[in-house]
């Protein structure tokens, strides 16, 4: 079995793998502070409660924006797993793909791990939308080549940052409103509609604007914690996928060993 970690700025996410099929997934705040064998006492007990013999993990890949989660990351495969790491971007885990931008490898593992998935399942021009701690909009055309993108502040940092700057507004959950009205009758209805309509209105304008600079038909795929919050709100989503970074990590490691 492959178990993958996709190591986020918010979050890390392990998935375990049985071939294309995710088995089991375990989530767990990023902090690169965190220790091999910190991981090991939390995830090993969790796969013993869900009936997983860590023996049979004989595979192990690692995504990571996060630089310094690195090592420790490779402690946990080499101590617990008894594997060498399969890291994306490096080595056996290069992208195999072309990353047409003015400073390729500033690319995102996050990013480079979608347009893997992506181009696999969505032959064509795609556009990959992804609600992270940041949200990105990456175009990969129909030859699988990264072409560039947008970054954006996630939605959870507009909440903070509106909260965080002002003194009387409260702290709020992201949801969905309750309607589809943009007059909100009390302070929190009034946040949550513009942080909420105010994300659709600017995924939907930065959407048509590339659209128009690709000039072709182009699929648009949404992704990431927060990608089924939009679903069903705008009409731009062709599919929404929430583990197209974990497969693309399953699609790197299967490409390492082939």
């Amino acid at each position: 079995m492959l178990l993958a970690a996709d190591v986020g700025n918010t979050n890390v996410v392990f998935a375990l793998f049985d071939g294309a099929e995710i088995k089991a997934r375990w989530r767990i705040t990023t902090d690169p502070r965190r220790t091999g064998d910190e991981y090991a006492v939390w995830l090993l007990q969790l796969m013993a409660l869900q009936g997983f013999d860590r023996a049979a993990v004989d595979q192990v890949v690692v995504g990571t924006v996060v630089p310094r989660a690195l090592h420790n990351l490779t402690v946990l495969a080499e101590q617990y797993f008894h594997v060498t790491p399969i890291v994306a971007g490096q080595g056996k885990g290069d992208w195999g793909f072309v990353v047409d931008v003015e400073e390729p490898h500033s690319l995102g593992a996050d990013r480079a791990l979608n347009a893997i998935a992506v181009h696999e399942s969505h032959p064509g021009d795609v556009i990959v939308v992804d609600f992270g701690t940041a949200t990105t909009f990456d175009f990969i055309d129909y030859s699988g080549a990264y072409k560039g993108g947008i970054i954006a502040p996630g939605l959870n940092l507009s909440l903070d940052a509106l909260v965080g700057a002002t003194a009387k507004l409260p702290r709020i959950a992201i949801e969905v409103p309750a309607d589809d009205s943009v007059l909100g009758r009390t302070t929190e209805d009034q946040m949550l509609i513009g942080v909420f309509w105010g994300y659709v209105a600017m995924i939907e304008g930065l959407i048509e604007r590339m659209r128009r600079q690709i000039g072709r038909p182009a699929k648009v795929i949404a992704t990431g914690g927060l990608a089924v919050l939009f679903d069903g709100k705008t009409d731009l989503f062709d599919q929404v996928e929430p583990d197209l970074t974990l497969h693309g990590l399953r699609l790197l490691a299967q490409r390492a060993i082939a």
